[in-house]
């Protein structure tokens, strides 16, 4: 968020500070959903899905990804239409944070897609185009799991910023580091730059992301 002084005030020795321009992070565990049996499932899909398992070695993606073989996993498993109702009421609590007019529309789900990360494996920064919100659930996170790193939508306008300190406030930095627990979810717009740093543990770190649409 930036702060911005407004100027003094006359009468006062004391400038007035804002924080402008709000970057919202939305963190809630799910509910109504089996983490374990989610689980199962992902790894189940996983070994069936030759296509995806072959354009992730093609591509050089570590691990295992759905995203670009797989468009009906809510169809293909129960556990995927309850996660998607679960879903569907942390986005729509999101909006109304966010203070979204929708007008006569809705956010709806655009895709969902299974990571398995294995030891190792990184997921490089980016974005989400053409979709409003975006998120992750998290399925299993052994010790050493990589946290999600979000940066700081200004970072390529800061110029010749200098750095913050090491105990700058949260809402200051330029990397934050969240580090969710299994069944969590995650949802921030889809504009906002992160990555999945190495994964330090010799297990799976597993989640599932999706996108909404503004339909």
């Amino acid at each position: 968020m930036l702060r911005l002084c407004t100027g003094l005030v006359y009468g006062r020795n004391m400038p007035q500070i804002k924080s402008l321009f709000a970057t919202r992070l939305y963190h809630a565990q799910l509910e109504g959903v089996d983490t374990s049996e989610l689980q199962v499932s992902c790894y189940a899909i996983a070994e069936d899905d030759e296509a995806g398992r072959e354009w992730c070695e093609t591509e050089g993606y570590p691990g295992y990804t759905s995203y670009a073989s797989l468009t009906d996993l809510p169809w293909r498993f129960p556990i995927f239409a309850d996660l998607v109702k679960a879903l569907d009421t942390r986005v729509a609590d999101f909006a109304k944070d966010l203070a979204f007019d929708l007008g006569d529309r809705a956010l709806l789900l655009d895709d969902i897609w299974i990571n398995i990360l294995p030891e190792g494996g990184i997921h490089t920064g980016h974005i989400h185009p053409h979709s409003v919100i975006s998120g992750t659930t998290y399925v299993a996170m052994p010790k050493g799991a990589s946290a999600l790193k979000l940066e700081d939508p200004r970072l390529p306008f800061m110029m010749t910023a200098p750095p913050r300190t090491k105990d700058a406030p949260e809402d200051l930095r330029q990397f934050i580091y969240i580090k969710p627990e299994v069944g969590d979810v995650l949802l921030w717009e889809s504009w906002l730059r992160h990555e999945v740093p190495m994964n330090m543990s010799e297990e799976d770190r597993v989640s599932v992301s999706f996108n909404y649409r503004w339909d």
